[in-house]
């Protein structure tokens, strides 16, 4: 078969060809998992991208993120890789189009041809929010925004404090990389942009479903919403009729059902992790996405970042509730940094986590399914 149909989403036919990824009439695209039966996800997660940038610790941040993610790339040599949310820090960006800082921190994973997909957080499209102390002497400052030369550029983009939205952030990752699964998703979920399911095959046989739901933030209620979880029960009736294809989910900030399950001091068994040193930020509401994913046996495990000082897993009910860990340098606390890490096997069939950190260690590992 040629490679420009083989490989229709990674058409480049130098690349390794770990993956299959059809386009349907419902857009929806299918990925396929190399023959040794293995399907190994690595997460990113708040990478918060252009954090204070106009400092010289802002774009310095960016560079250790980068070279976090390379150490976990490097080390796991992941399938593919999930982008967790708040990958940028919008309200911290002066620039017209915030996808230049997007753009850089898919860097890592698109040059090494590892495909991915990314979902939204809090932090993406947040409008700019102006430092006080800018107000005082000596005021703004000129590199940033001069009062007198509205031509000035920063990296060829022009002073503006009006954000990049959503859907203009998705739209430049998908039109401009060949390697983006990543999908706007139906019109109907607005303003929630990167809601999607990704079918995983083996053999030709469905192996497990990603769903990707933007949990909101920024520009509109930190939540997940009705029409989200309908469109979520509707989807995964549609697809998986007799639920016998494990579901895994991604989505940002974390349910209220996180905080039922959430170790009050010290973590202890059942739960699994390294750190818990934060109460759990939850979302504003919740909408009815957890009775639909408690409802559904398929559904093994449900993965958040936002809470950067906390990395466990917990049993809830029937499923797991996990966070990501911290991957970047940007966002608050001292933390270490690492990438918590997914692997599906085949057969016989089976889902593990661990936590992979930026020096090469790791910890933390735990059977999901």
């Amino acid at each position: 078969m040629a490679c420009s149909f083989y490989f229709t989403v990674l058409s480049l036919c130098y690349l390794p060809l770990l993956f299959r990824a059809t386009v349907g009439s419902s857009d929806q695209q299918t990925v396929v998992v190399q023959s040794n039966h293995i399907f190994k996800i690595a997460i990113f997660a708040d990478l918060h991208f252009g954090e204070d940038a106009w400092t010289d610790w802002g774009p310095e941040q960016d560079v250790n993120s980068l070279k976090v993610m390379s150490s976990v790339l490097e080390n796991e040599s992941p399938d593919f890789v999930v982008y967790l949310g708040d990958v940028i820090t919008a309200n911290n960006i002066p620039i017209a189009n915030a996808s230049l800082y997007w753009d850089q921190a898919l860097s890592p994973t698109r040059s090494r041809g590892i495909p991915w997909a990314s979902v939204f957080g809090n932090h993406d499209d947040a409008p700019f929010e102006w430092p006080i102390e800018w107000f005082a002497a000596p005021g703004i400052p000129p590199l940033l925004c001069p009062v007198q030369n509205s031509s000035y550029s920063i990296l060829g983009q022009e002073c503006s404090f009006r954000g990049t939205s959503r859907l203009e952030l998705m739209k430049n990752e998908m039109d401009n990389n060949v390697l983006s699964l990543s999908r706007t998703g139906p019109e109907g979920l607005w303003p929630g942009i990167s809601n999607y399911v990704l079918p995983v095959l083996s053999n030709d046989k469905p192996l497990v479903h990603l769903y990707f739901l933007d949990s909101g933030g920024g520009t509109y209620p930190e939540v997940v919403s009705t029409a989200q979880a309908d469109w979520f029960k509707r989807v995964s009736e549609e697809i998986n009729p007799d639920g016998r294809v494990p579901e895994l989910v991604f989505w940002h900030i974390p349910s209220k059902a996180y905080r039922k399950v959430a170790p009050k001091f010290r973590l202890h068994k059942p739960c699994v992790g390294s750190i818990n040193k934060e109460k759990v930020a939850a979302q504003e509401a919740e909408m009815g996405i957890m009775k639909i994913l408690d409802k559904r046996p398929s559904v093994k495990a449900v993965f958040v970042g936002h809470n950067h000082g906390l990395d466990w897993c917990c049993p809830y009910r029937k499923l797991w509730l996990c966070f990501a860990r911290h991957t970047g340098y940007g966002g608050y606390g001292n933390w270490a940094r690492g990438s918590r890490i997914l692997q599906i096997n085949d057969h016989p069939f089976s889902i593990s986590s661990w936590i992979r950190m930026e020096d090469g260690s790791v910890h933390s590992e735990v059977i999901l399914s």
